[in-house]
């Protein structure tokens, strides 16, 4: 018999405050490790680690590429790099963004489901958006306990209730009882060798996240959905509808993955910046003709004038529609 010796805990926007709660709240002898991913810029260092080392009686640190797993440690993803979990040891990759992040939640916990099975609880704390649905799915499947920050307290609601959402969670708590709850949950005793096998998807998925050749030629062999009609937002390469319990979710070949929300996100930035491109097309050819007009008016050839006007006038009610579409939210 083995323990929940594997936490995975999932922050966005607001997650700070509950995650130096959940430091601070641990027991000093935690029998489990804990790794933590929150969504930082890509080109700024982080400081979390250090507030999390300070927060509370465990030790917090960066992650660092191969490092051993040890219990009473919190590891800490960087900026612009997936944390991953292989059996007994760390991982620290630059593989495709998911969710158009890295680091990104559900890398995290898809890794742990896949390495620990039973032995995981993972965690979804305050933020944006559904990172961390389909990782806590992920988690569920393969035996291990499922919690979210209450989302009443959260700062930003939208991941916990989206993992509630699609999954029945099996702990809703305030950020303050984390702590104590987790130090109980990871000495219950769990038969890690009855759980179900990693599926060939969730293996080649866990492969694409560390830029493994062969996810590639696995996710073409095992077809992990049916090909959409929607392009992947980043590489635009086809994107493959992946359905999990009551989740659809997207991947490309290459290996960019996004959930529902996050892949309307992205449609939304891209028709912005089509339209302001167009914008900045039309008001270019607008200025032309106006230069037009002038030099018209001034060789005194009134008629090409006109035919000039005519046009300008037209390419103005251009210009005041997509000014409107661009005023509203785009996506609504």
């Amino acid at each position: 018999m083995a323990t929940r010796d594997v936490i995975v805990v999932g922050a966005s926007a607001g997650g700070v405050e509950p995650l130096r709660c959940m430091a601070a709240g641990l027991p000093q002898d935690l029998s489990a490790s804990v790794f933590v991913v929150l969504h930082v810029a890509p080109d700024r260092p982080s400081t979390l680690a250090r507030l999390l080392d300070r927060a509370g009686p465990l030790r917090a640190t960066s992650a660092e590429e191969g490092e051993p797993v040890e219990p009473g440690r919190i590891y800490v993803a960087v900026p612009d790099h997936h944390l991953v979990v292989e059996n007994g040891r760390v991982r620290v990759v630059r593989g495709p963004t998911e969710n158009r992040h890295r680091p990104s939640v559900d890398v995290l916990f898809r890794s742990a489901a896949r390495a620990y099975g039973p032995r995981v609880i993972g965690v979804v704390l305050s933020g944006s958006l559904d990172d961390g649905t389909a990782g806590l799915i992920a988690v569920k499947i393969r035996g291990g306990l499922t919690i979210v920050q209450d989302p009443a307290e959260a700062f930003a609601d939208s991941m916990p209730r989206s993992a509630m959402r699609y999954l029945e969670v099996d702990h809703v708590v305030p950020a303050s009882a984390l702590g104590s709850l987790l130090g109980r949950l990871a000495l219950e005793r769990v038969a890690a060798d009855e759980a179900a096998p990693p599926s060939p998807e969730m293996e080649a998925e866990a492969r694409a996240a560390k830029l493994d050749p062969t996810a590639r030629d696995a996710l073409d062999e095992n077809k992990p959905g049916v090909r959409s009609t929607v392009a992947c937002p980043d590489c635009r390469g086809v994107l493959w509808e992946i359905q999990e319990g009551d989740l659809l979710r997207f991947r490309c070949r290459t290996g960019h993955a996004y959930s529902p929300e996050t892949l309307l996100q992205a449609g939304s930035e891209g028709i912005e910046t089509a339209l302001w491109e167009a914008l900045r097309a039309i008001e270019e050819r607008l200025a032309l003709r106006r230069r037009l007009i002038r030099q018209a008016k001034e060789r005194r050839l009134d008629a090409l004038a006109g035919h000039f006007e005519k046009q300008a006038k037209e390419t103005e009610g251009v210009v005041e529609t997509l000014r409107g579409l661009l005023e509203q939210k785009v996506g609504d």
